[in-house]
């Protein structure tokens, strides 16, 4: 059977160290890199880089790429759409994209109630914008987060995230008003009922710190992203929902990388059978455009005055072509069944190399987001991140990209596009399990 990867040139090649010189002059440090080579080229699952070696992406863009890089469909909604015009402005001269999509996405939200939904560019900007929503409609102050999450890096959001490298350090001071509980982590909870262990905490916390009524909203991922891929207890979200509703506290759900068929349901809260008051989109909505939304309760968006919420950017006509496409596809190739089937056959082979490797400690996923976490010891289960780097340099130089997540940076986390074939995972695992089980030196 041929083979996707092609690894002619050492990485960086030439052509891509050239480039990446020019990085270092002209873009700022901060802005770091991930893989030392310049890519040209992607289809599918498959990224091609200025010297001609081949990867399988294994990252999808960090979530953003569901359906693939440069789907044929996609493109041709882009360029399409780029063709009669790229920007108005909403709010100044409006057009159907930015409608459609709205339209769209509220007739596949969750839940009962009748939903609307608001634009804007990214994912932070959508939780940024839930948040004001929230106390805007309740009249209150407080946040309460989960220790782990990720929310973007703007500065509510920020305030929000739990997690000082590299995202917070030397950033502060905060946003006021925000209030922090353990997240359920089942590998790592220190009770066995993971789910009461937090409900606990949080009736612990209306004692102790905030007041139930000055709290607007719940902020939850409903599995850990940046946090470790963490999937909860199936009881935990029915009893958080229970819990805000009997303080008349709102539920916020970023689904900002669980969403749109990621998991094998649509959005990620759906295998609970919980309806959240107000969701975030972003990611892969359209393909890494950029374009982002809220989706709630009719009752909740239509609260705010006029103009209270908008941008320049926001719901731009080509980003929300390539929305309408994303979802087109989604439907017609199936691909939240594609999820599903991707996470059986990528959590039985994680859970063969657990058993191959004691480095291994837990393996963990819902649908196709799915990730092995990695301990020095499973007795103590010490965080791993040294070898965690290495086994992601290993199978980077030999043509797979891998992402890290994690508190403590040592877990492997699966984004790939949601259309690569078998035969294309199955090389990409290949790897990735020589490059868990090759000896460490010390």
């Amino acid at each position: 059977m041929a083979k996707s990867i092609a690894v002619t040139h050492t990485i960086p090649g030439p052509k891509s160290k050239a480039l990446l010189d020019e990085k270092q002059r002209y873009v700022a440090n901060p802005i770091g890199i991930h893989l030392p080579a310049a890519i040209v080229s992607a289809r599918g699952a498959l990224l091609t880089d200025a010297d001609g070696n081949t990867f399988i992406d294994l990252t999808g863009g960090v979530g953003c790429l569901n359906v693939g890089h440069s789907h044929p469909r996609v493109v041709q909604a882009i360029v399409e759409q780029a063709q009669r015009f790229t920007h108005t402005d909403f709010s100044v001269a409006p057009y159907e994209p930015y409608i459609r999509l709205c339209q769209r996405l509220c007739e596949i939200a969750p839940g009962p109630r009748p939903k609307k939904a608001a634009l804007f560019n990214s994912g932070s900007e959508a939780v940024e914008n839930a948040v004001k929503i929230a106390r805007a409609v309740t009249g209150r102050p407080a946040i309460v987060a989960f220790q782990g999450a990720f929310h973007g890096r703007t500065y509510m959001s920020l305030s929000l995230t739990s997690q000082v490298e590299p995202y917070k350090k030397n950033f502060g001071p905060f946003m006021s008003e925000i209030y922090r509980v353990p997240f359920p982590y089942p590998y790592r909870s220190p009770e066995p009922d993971a789910t009461h262990w937090v409900m606990q905490h949080l009736e612990e916390l209306f004692t102790s710190h905030v007041q139930a009524d000055r709290v607007a909203a719940i902020v939850a991922e409903p599995v850990l992203g940046e946090g470790g891929f963490v999937v909860p207890p199936p009881d935990f979200f029915p009893k958080l929902r229970a819990l805000a509703d009997r303080y008349r506290i709102l539920l916020i759900m970023d689904e900002i990388q669980t969403g749109i068929g990621r998991t094998g349901k649509m959005f990620a809260i759906e295998h609970s059978g919980v309806e959240p008051d107000l969701m975030t989109v972003a990611k892969s909505i359209a393909v890494g455009l950029p374009v982002s939304a809220v989706i709630g309760a009719r009752e909740i968006m239509d609260a705010l005055p006029e103009g209270a919420i908008g941008g320049t950017y926001v719901g731009n006509p080509v980003a929300c072509q390539a929305a309408l496409a994303v979802l087109d596809i989604m439907k017609e190739e199936n691909l939240v069944a594609r999820a599903a089937a991707l996470g059986e056959r990528l959590l039985a082979r994680f859970g063969a190399i657990q058993r191959r490797s004691a480095l291994v400690g837990d393996v963990r996923g819902l649908g196709a987001m799915v990730a092995m976490e990695l301990v020095k010891d499973r007795r103590t289960k010490e965080p791993a991140p040294i070898e965690t780097g290495e086994i992601i340099r290993r199978a980077m130089q030999r043509g797979v990209l891998l992402l890290r997540a994690g508190l403590y940076s040592n877990v492997i986390r699966i984004l790939t596009p949601l259309v690569i074939t078998d035969a294309q995972l199955d090389e990409a695992l290949d790897v990735l399990e020589d490059a868990v089980l090759q000896p460490f030196t010390t």
